[in-house]
């Protein structure tokens, strides 16, 4: 019999029964029921319950046992009685009887229990992360992690894709992050950078004629956190192809995507149908460039409907060039009190409040009112079918652009009765954020986003340029790496109307995937950069390498990445992705369990040649 176990804590049946086995693991539980002392013994695979009564000869070592000490014990496999079988685990037909313990590791006070669901701070969760993967939870999400990382491998492999490792220790190259800088001991006064992403190596691997690659791949980003971005480092599956067009791209990734998701979304729905939706248009109908297309609502452009009306704030502002007023429907919102609850949400985002309009009814009052008639006297006509009650328009902004309007945008927007509508207006840039953060609370208070389904979009057509607002100097908007639609010609043109083969796609209000057809003619990158104010002496200091590549009969290719961390957390139903990452960061980028970032050692600088500069506090 092996040293420390025959069995796993999953593996023991009713076949069993009889067997002296052998068992190591962790006391997940200790009960004491009138002389006799069950333990829930737990490993990775899972939990068996074993027992001993005052006959047992290790019974007095027993009682001293606590919660997380890890122990071996030997005994014999019992059947339980039919009445006490535990059908919620897979060892629940038997027991075993304690005949030997030992062991193997105590535990002093633990700082947060492992068995139970209690709710500990983050930072006790992260400086005792060891404990922390002990419970249930996260064992599930860790195991969950693995099993995807091992799906997308052979999902790529099966595409006739193989694997290359791509360097660690690379050039600084700003690609829209902070570097990581590591600096050198046998070069003194230089630094190399961890890698953002293997971006420049994977198409130096095109160039080299290696046609298909993919790896899951670190990358390193000093960048502020967020419950979807670790502040540090993240894995994502980064693939590139050559003689591919975006098309291409798009058909090779959805499958491997789609099947992961369809593996492990646990029976939630996965959409089959990806829709393109250009930049821009995803902007208008749903304030994001990552959205949430389980929720139904799309916005819509409703300026004509203000334009000279009663309501001065936006028929003012349309005057403005640039301006526009949006509405976001909301089926089912048509009451007062909701109505009053998103304008509160707006305030607390920064506005002033959010203009609304909700139908209902129309009421007796206000026939009578119109008609110069007694209630009394309507409700006759009603009952004699002389009048029908229709809809009316209620709240503020109804009362000042009048019936007409108000009927108009119910029959653009396809409202009805008990249905709302909320409007934004001004420059989109400036309350697009907030127009989408309002169709997502609209969507999840009205029940109308179906919270049992994976529902993904490609997002296309990024512009390339953007002009800044003060100085109207032209800078990019986005990858400048991406191959711009129409090529050189294009950049003959408008800047601001350069689109690039560039495309995100989004899940469930995430950005899951992010890459490009390249801009792989070095005539087009000097030109690309020239727009923004980069000289050709410039580009060839950055992005030497790649430049270089290039002149050496650079093929077609494009690829993309996805967040390896960010599927992990939606597959698992979590809300923060460090709840899928085995030792996470914490808010501040600090790892409490290590202590890092620490203190260098003098001897450490001095080899290095560098010295710290206090900084005031």
């Amino acid at each position: 019999m092996h040293a420390y176990r025959s069995h796993t804590c999953a593996a023991l049946t009713a076949a069993n029964v009889g067997e002296t086995v052998r068992l190591s693991g962790w006391v997940h539980r200790v009960r004491d029921h009138g002389g006799l002392l069950f333990i829930d013994l737990r490993d990775h695979y899972g939990i068996t319950q074993v027992m001993a009564d005052p006959d047992s000869p290790v019974f007095a070592e027993l009682e001293k046992v606590r919660s997380e000490w890890c122990i071996k014990i030997e005994g014999n496999v019992l059947a339980r009685d039919e009445s006490l079988i535990n059908k919620a685990i897979p060892t629940g037909e038997i027991e075993v009887f304690i005949r030997d313990i030992e062991v193997l590791g105590q535990s002093e006070e633990l700082p947060l229990m492992v068995f139970g669901d209690q709710e500990y701070p983050e930072e006790t969760r992260l400086k005792y992360r060891y404990l922390d993967l002990r419970r249930e939870a996260m064992q599930t999400n860790m195991k969950l992690r693995s099993d995807v990382v091992t799906s997308m491998r052979k999902r790529m492999w099966e595409k006739d894709f193989r694997e290359y490792q791509t360097p660690i220790i690379t050039a600084s190259s700003p690609e829209g992050a902070r570097d990581f800088l590591v600096p050198s001991r046998l070069h003194p006064g230089k630094f190399y950078a961890l890698p953002q992403a293997p971006q420049q190596f994977k198409q130096l691997m095109m160039v080299a004629g290696f046609d298909k690659y993919f790896q899951i791949a670190p990358c390193f980003r000093d960048e502020d956190p967020r419950a979807d971005r670790s502040p540090t480092d993240f894995y994502q599956l980064d693939l590139e192809m050559s003689f591919v067009e975006q098309q291409d791209v798009f058909d090779t990734i959805q499958p491997v995507l789609q099947g992961v998701f369809e593996e492990f979304g646990g029976g939630r729905k996965v959409d089959q149908e990806w829709p393109q939706i250009s930049y821009k248009d995803a902007a208008l109908w749903y304030g994001s460039d990552k959205p949430d297309l389980r929720n139904p609502i799309k916005m819509q452009v409703v300026s004509d409907h203000f334009r000279g009306s009663g309501f001065a704030i936006f028929a003012s502002l349309l005057e403005n060039e640039g301006t526009e007023v949006r509405a976001i429907p909301a089926p089912g919102g048509g009451g007062r009190k909701f109505c009053d609850r998103m304008n509160k949400f707006a305030q607390g985002e920064g506005l002033p409040g959010m203009g609304y309009i909700f139908w209902r009814k129309q009421s007796p009052d206000s026939i009578a009112q119109e008609r110069g008639i007694t209630v009394k006297e309507v409700n006759a006509l009603v009952k004699s079918g002389e009048i029908t009650l229709g809809n009316e328009a209620a709240g503020p902004l109804a009362k000042n652009i009048g019936p007409e309007r108000t009927e108009a945008i119910r029959q653009q927007l396809g409202l009805d009765v008990g249905d709302a509508a909320f409007f934004l207006g001004g420059k989109p840039k400036a309350f697009e954020a907030v127009a989408g953060r309002a169709r997502t609370v609209i969507g999840d208070e009205l029940g109308l986003t179906d919270k049992d389904r994976f529902a993904f979009a490609w997002i296309v057509d990024f512009p390339i340029y953007e002009a800044d607002e003060e100085t109207g100097k032209i800078d990019f908007e986005h990858n400048p790496f991406s191959m711009p639609q129409g090529g050189m010609d294009a950049l003959l043109g408008d800047p601001l109307k350069v689109l690039g083969y560039q495309y995100d796609l989004a899940c469930n209000g995430y950005e899951l995937v992010s890459g490009a057809i390249r801009n792989h003619r070095p005539e087009i990158m000097f030109k690309a950069f020239e727009i923004a104010g980069y000289g050709k002496d410039e580009v060839e200091k950055r992005f030497g390498g790649m430049v270089n590549a290039f002149q050496y009969g650079a093929p077609p290719h494009g690829g993309c990445a996805a967040g390896v961390d960010r599927i992990v957390m939606l597959l698992a139903d979590e809300a923060n992705i460090r709840e899928v990452v085995m030792f996470p960061m914490n808010q501040r980028a600090e790892d409490l369990m290590m202590n890092a970032p620490s203190d260098p050692t003098s001897d450490q600088l001095m080899e290095l040649g560098l010295r710290v500069i206090p900084q005031d506090q």
